[in-house]
């Protein structure tokens, strides 16, 4: 029986006739609702004709989660009065639950992913809904964008509806070919926002850590909401391991402790959903109770102001979630839940000060999640780079380049980036593609079953409570009652199934484990360094925590490492030990051998190396190094230690000097002596020198100044004017000839006063005057000038005075601009 009370209570249903004549005039709408308005629930079962009266169609509904996916199918069931399986099912991954008479299924939009790779046309589906796709997961915007090829190339037919939760559906309205946008209003009632920031300050999150401090304020602004407010308690935390410290934090509450996510039992779920008439409930979730599902009894929010978004780092091959700040969207959504039924208050636990510099929205998926899969689908689709493809971010071209690269690895796709036999039955796997890898290589060597076991264990993160050892986990798998356990055994028998009896089975169950760990992420295989100190393949270095039974294996395959920020090493959170063999066998495409000749500890070292990726497996000295590769070194040197490994006299050092000032003055064809600009063109001044060098002695011995005579432009016939440009000395009235220096901003003259008696003029070279360090008889500074003719006016006096006591045996003329110089003292000089 239809409960038409229900269905007419949801505030959607105004907006249903808008939604029904865009669809049927143009194809293609957005329906904008908020959360609780029904557009989950009633919009797929008036499309599909089962309320409302109008025409049957079979519709899909995509929705991103599993758990939102089966509370979906289960109240459109309870709605017309029956239940899941009937007219209203549900598929997710490793469970169907759909009839012959099914109109309505809804789907992961990874599920959707999966059919629209099988069947392009969907043959007998009439209309699908992307559900809560202002989410912007990366499979929903991969669906959409399949979704829009499916409707211009082979389906005009095909109704599509993006149904968001927030009024930013313009974006999705441009995508859809600038589709009508259908607004429901919601019937919201007023809640009242409680700032309670912690009273000390918290440490920010990095990596997967969140500060115990911050989850035990939580816990405390849990309790006081219990005191001050009527109603369920709905806490929003960032993760399962989160949930379960404030769970323990909770003890003695006057109230049920329910956990809420995508690992939580089935019944646990389906009680949240179901709401109480006994007592009151504290609900901790993660963000998918913040607009897919429906919590009813919600009177106030306890808000954490974390979420857990997907980081990738390319440079050293770690992905994984990480703890962020929730966006002013998300607290949004997420304050919504206190005001579904009533007015209601959510605490939110930071400063009201910090919540303007929060990001407006969360991250796209596509910008900052690993895109191997993606970029498989898209290879699948036809689109090998997804440049033809309707989404609304672009991906990153880096982001795109390392995926590419995963999939070539994996024999995913030809060097041409098109999808191979291989990368098709990959991509139906449902798995991630290096697990694909593992699942189907690591099935011909240990069998299909104990390569399912590992993948399983792989493709979701064990609890942290079955230890940071591989195979250690699938003991405690196998043997365990928990909910984990459950679910892994579920996708065991899924993915053996899609294997079948494949290989053989022998060995031991570590090295089973081991061997498709490594399959699955070959570049972090890691040798030991000492103290619980890794290298992986990558580059990057990694640690075992203390206590470990990994800390003494030799090699280890790390399946899930992450960096704290600011840490020059990854923390291994899950690995197997393995031995080199393993690592050879797994790893085997970056499995290098070669000559290396480089500059390391102040000298060339020449070694034959085998290596895998950044791992040194064995060194052999070399004899006799290719000279190409010897010459590379010593330029390396070169760079690091600098142009004083030549041998510069002062001579050769004030030919530099005497070049840089003539490039500066005059440019070109005087050439530029800088380092960088010496290094650059070693080929034009060290040869044939460099090439004949065999170590750092035999740079020591390359005269730099006769060298650096190369450099001067010979060809233009300038060359001859160096001597008359920047004259290495310059001969003063007494006849002296005196050295000028070059190496300041400006040639400097250092003479005794005496030897420029007569000299009206400031010398010159190069038309620059020269700065004159006018010397005591001593040879000691007594002035400075650029202005020759203004020093004997202005300042010679002065000077005469001071010194003139001092050097009685020297001249000191009244006008010394009519006096002869000399180098003497008066007596001298008769």
């Amino acid at each position: 029986m239809i409960r038409t009370d229900a269905l007419d209570q949801l505030p959607v249903r105004t907006a249903v006739p808008a939604l029904e004549r865009a669809l049927d005039d143009r194809g293609v709408a957005v329906l904008c609702a908020p959360p609780g308005t029904g557009k989950t629930t009633l919009v797929p079962l008036v499309l599909a004709g089962l309320a409302g009266g109008g025409p049957v169609r079979r519709v899909v509904v995509a929705e991103p989660r599993r758990i939102a996916a089966r509370a979906a199918a289960r109240r459109m069931a309870w709605l017309i009065g029956e239940q899941a399986g009937g007219r209203v099912g549900f598929t997710v991954r490793g469970e169907r639950v759909v009839g012959r008479d099914t109109l309505v299924e809804v789907v992961t939009t990874g599920v959707l992913l999966q059919r629209l790779q099988r069947d392009q046309e969907l043959a007998g589906v009439d209309a699908v809904i992307i559900d809560e796709c202002h989410e912007r997961h990366l499979d929903a915007d991969t669906v959409a964008a399949f979704l829009l090829d499916v409707r211009e190339a082979i389906r005009p037919d095909l109704r599509l509806v993006a149904a968001s939760a927030t009024t930013d559906a313009q974006g999705w309205a441009r995508l859809l070919g600038d589709a009508p946008v259908v607004e429901a209003q919601g019937v919201s009632h007023p809640v009242e926002v409680v700032w309670a920031p912690p009273a000390a300050p918290v440490r920010p999150p990095h990596g997967m850590r969140v500060d115990p401090a911050l989850l035990t304020h939580v816990a405390a602004t849990v309790r006081r909401a219990l005191a001050e407010r009527d109603g369920d308690v709905l806490c929003f935390l960032p993760g399962v391991g989160e949930i379960g410290r404030v769970a323990g934090q909770l003890a003695g509450v006057a109230a049920e402790v329910l956990q809420v996510h995508g690992r939580a039992p089935a019944a646990v779920q389906d009680a949240v959903l179901a709401g109480s008439s006994e007592g009151r409930r504290v609900v901790l979730a993660t963000s998918v109770a913040e607009s897919s599902l429906t919590v009813p009894g919600v009177r106030v929010v306890v808000d954490s102001g974390l979420a857990r978004e997907p980081r990738t780092d390319h440079a050293r091959g770690l992905s994984a979630l990480t703890t962020v700040r929730a966006s002013q969207a998300a607290g949004r959504q997420r304050a919504g839940r206190a005001g579904r039924q009533a007015p209601g208050a959510v605490y939110r636990c930071w400063a009201q000060a910090e919540d303007g510099r929060l990001a407006r929205f969360p991250s796209p998926e596509i910008k900052v999640a690993d895109l191997a899969a993606f970029a498989l689908q898209a290879a699948c689709w036809g689109d090998p780079d997804a440049s033809g493809l309707a989404l609304l971010d672009p991906p990153p071209a880096g982001a795109m380049s390392a995926a590419r690269e995963v999939l070539t690895a994996v024999g995913a796709v030809d060097a041409d980036g098109r999808v191979t036999d291989r990368g098709v039955r990959m991509s139906r796997l449902g798995l991630h593609p290096r697990l694909a890898r593992a699942l189907l290589d690591g099935a011909a060597e240990v069998g299909g079953r104990r390569a399912a076991e590992v993948v399983a264990l792989l493709s979701e993160e064990p609890p942290r409570e079955y230890g940071d050892d591989l195979a250690a986990a699938l003991r405690t798998a196998r043997r365990g009652g928990d909910g984990y356990a459950a679910r892994w055994r579920q996708e065991v028998r899924r993915l053996s199934s899609s294997v079948g009896g494949a290989g053989g089975g022998s060995g031991p169950d570590d090295g089973a484990v081991g061997l498709v760990a490594a399959l699955a992420f070959p570049e972090r295989v890691a040798r030991a360094r000492g103290e619980g100190a890794f290298l992986m393949a990558s580059g990057t270095g990694a640690e075992v925590r203390d206590g470990s039974g990994l800390r003494s294996a030799p090699w280890l395959a790390v399946a899930v490492a992450d960096r704290p920020a600011h840490a020059a090493s990854a923390r291994v959170r899950l690995a197997a030990a393995v031995d080199e063999d393993t690592a050879r066998a797994a790893a085997g495409h970056l499995l290098r051998s070669g000559e290396e000749v480089h500059w390391a500890g102040g000298d060339v070292v020449a070694r034959r190396v085998e290596r895998l990726g950044a791992v040194e497996l064995s060194v052999r000295p070399l004899k006799q190094p290719a000279p190409e590769l010897v010459r590379g070194a010593l330029v390396e040197g070169l760079r690091r230690e600098g142009l004083g490994l030549l041998r510069w006299t002062r001579e050769s050092e004030q030919l530099r000097e005497r070049l840089a000032f003539l490039h500066r003055e005059l440019g070109e064809p005087w050439p530029d002596v800088s380092e960088g600009a010496l290094l650059e063109r070693t080929e034009q001044w060290l040869e044939p020198e460099l090439s004949r060098a065999r170590r750092r002695s035999d740079l020591a011995r390359i005269d730099a100044g006769q060298a650096l005579r190369r450099l001067l432009p010979w060809a233009t016939g300038e060359a001859v004017r160096l001597d008359e440009l920047a004259p290495e000395r310059i001969e003063v009235p007494s006849g002296s000839r005196i050295r000028v220096e070059y190496g300041g901003a400006q040639p400097v003259l250092a003479v005794k006063l005496q030897e420029l008696f007569g000299l009206q003029e400031t010398p010159r070279v190069a038309g620059v005057p020269v700065l004159v360090h006018l010397l005591s008889p001593a040879g000691r500074p007594a002035a400075v000038t650029a202005d020759l003719a203004s020093f004997w006016r202005d300042g010679y006096r002065a000077v005469r005075a001071e010194l003139r006591g001092r050097y009685p045996k020297h001249p000191w003329p009244e006008d010394p601009t009519t006096v002869e110089a000399t180098r003497f003292t008066k007596r001298a000089r008769r």
